[in-house]
């Protein structure tokens, strides 16, 4: 099984699938029921991910044995810090370990960036994805923005962790 990760721009037709793929789960997941078409095409115009584009941010996508399988963003946050979102692996590749390799691919990228942090926040009901930060390094933090869907925050040294790779 080989991962493969390649930064992509965020309206390349691959990227806007995942994203569409990427929400129509994180909202059918908080409204508890299926998103309509049309709804979900207000979600994405409201929870754009424009900004993830060079020279301060970047989009991932993420292949598995050469299939698209996922992605993530990084945005900076500040010069010195990023954040990461929109992580998503596609139900099909699920728990085949690429989930923390694209995580670390996009700590790569804000490292690239120039950031020696990273932070992110989520929602409760994501609890694998809270599962997974906190298995991959990831600490607690006191909330940093004002999202009101989100409820966790975490946050990542890049600067130990590239030392602890070494």
């Amino acid at each position: 099984m080989s991962w493969s990760f390649e930064v992509t721009p965020v309206d390349h037709p691959d990227a806007a699938q995942l994203l569409r793929e990427y929400l129509d789960e994180i909202a059918s997941r908080y409204y508890g029921r299926q998103v309509p078409e049309e709804e979900l095409d207000t979600l994405l115009e409201q929870h754009h991910s424009r900004d993830l584009v060079p020279p301060t941010g970047a989009f991932l996508l993420a292949y598995r044995d050469g299939v698209l399988a996922g992605c993530a963003g990084v945005r900076g946050a500040t010069p010195e810090i990023a954040e990461l979102t929109r992580v998503f692996l596609r139900k099909s590749e699920r728990g085949r370990g690429g989930a923390a390799l694209l995580v670390a691919a996009a700590e790569d990228v804000a490292r690239g960036l120039g950031a020696t942090s990273i932070r992110l926040d989520t929602r409760s009901d994501l609890v694998e994805a809270r599962a997974l930060y906190a298995r991959l390094g990831y600490d607690e933090v006191e909330r940093f923005n004002d999202n009101p869907l989100a409820h966790y925050f975490f946050s990542k040294s890049l600067v130990q962790a590239l030392s602890d790779r070494v």
